[in-house]
């Protein structure tokens, strides 16, 4: 379906014998058999992430191109999700929660008239009703669930309880009681699209605040169009500042040379875009960095980018209260180091 994409997955480091067998063995199927170098590598990815990989699939696999000694990702998509999945490399995982709670935008497929077990195309059926649903539904629906609104997380999520996810007492046949949820639902809107094998379906195209789950809207629109519905394709085509088209396929970064995909990240900075800036002589940097507070002639912030004056180089976080910039997270004088020297090659096992 053109929401979804088609599949863009690049080739496992193993074939797929090898990786059955790293599965069956208990270890990391994506995992490469052999001794790597791997570097400090320091910055942000926009992947943009296959359909039929998990997110973490997807970060070790980037993460065994650029030979990364440490990644990480800024929140899941599902298997059947694709779209911008932002990676980060060294420095820039310490910055990551920023993007976890980032607004995001979805396009969405949902079929009319099935509702399913999972709330996807990949649960059971166990409801059918007949679809009647019109232009002004579909405006009146919009309307309802444009605002604040209170959601219920569906079972199968990786929501924890009592040190389990959610999804795992859903396989096993067990229902948890989850609170609802308050969330916001900036814009909304809903379009009739082809048919699938002669049956109804919507596009939705919603931008959202965190925690948003687009499985389970899809499904309360259902409800409220009186038909029920499930969720067949989903594509997240924005978080935060970044958009799906500054993102790069993994089939599109195998075929970069080491340099080309080296120059695919962003800084660490690009995830505090939206940040007060505060640069600093070389002296208060050196300070702020060992975790001191420095007094300046500042308005108060909470969240404040801090950069060196010389050489020019990314700090960390911050906040100000009172005319003093208190330090947040910090980056570390050998990764700001690497950074500026491009991160030479070190000799690691993976």
């Amino acid at each position: 379906m053109s929401t979804a994409g088609p599949p863009q997955g690049a080739r496992a480091p193993l074939g797929g014998s090898d990786l059955r067998a790293a599965k069956e063995r208990g270890g990391d199927a994506l995992a490469p058999r052999t001794r790597v170098q791997r570097r400090p590598v320091h910055g942000v990815l926009l992947l943009d992430k296959p359909l039929g990989l998990s997110s973490n699939q997807a970060l070790q696999k980037a993460k065994w191109l650029l030979r990364a000694e440490k990644a990480g990702h800024t929140g899941t998509l599902d298997p059947l999700a694709t779209g911008v999945l932002p990676l980060c490399f060294g420095a820039a995982t310490k910055f990551s929660q920023l993007h976890l709670d980032a607004d995001k935008t979805y396009e969405a497929v949902a079929r009319l008239g099935l509702k399913t077990s999972t709330g996807d195309a990949e649960g059971d059926v166990i409801a059918e009703r007949p679809v009647h649903v019109g232009p002004d539904d579909l405006a009146r629906v919009e309307a309802q669930f444009t605002g604040r609104i209170t959601q219920i997380p569906p079972m199968h999520s990786a929501l924890k309880k009592d040190g389990k996810a959610l999804y795992e007492y859903a396989r096993a046949g067990i229902e948890i009681e989850r609170a609802p949820r308050d969330l916001e639902i900036h814009a909304l809107a809903l379009s009739e699209v082809a048919a699938q094998d002669g049956a109804r379906a919507i596009k939705i195209i919603a931008s959202v605040s965190k925690g948003t789950y687009i499985r389970t809207l899809a499904e309360d629109i259902g409800e409220a169009l009186g038909c029920g519905a499930h969720l067949s394709a989903l594509r997240r085509v924005a978080t935060g500042d970044f958009d799906v088209s500054q993102c790069v396929t993994l089939e599109a970064l195998e075929a970069m040379s080491e340099d080309e995909r080296r120059a695919r990240l962003l800084p660490a900075e690009a995830l505090v875009a939206g940040h007060a800036r505060v640069t600093l002589a070389a002296e208060d940097a050196a300070r702020f960095l060992s975790g001191l507070r420095r007094r300046g002639d500042w308005a108060d912030a909470a969240d404040v980018a801090v950069f060196g004056e010389e050489p020019f180089a990314f700090l960390g976080t911050a906040h100000i209260v009172a005319n003093e910039l208190i330090p947040g997270r910090l980056l570390n004088p050998i990764e700001i180091q690497q950074i500026l020297l491009n991160a030479p090659l070190i000799e690691a096992t993976p």
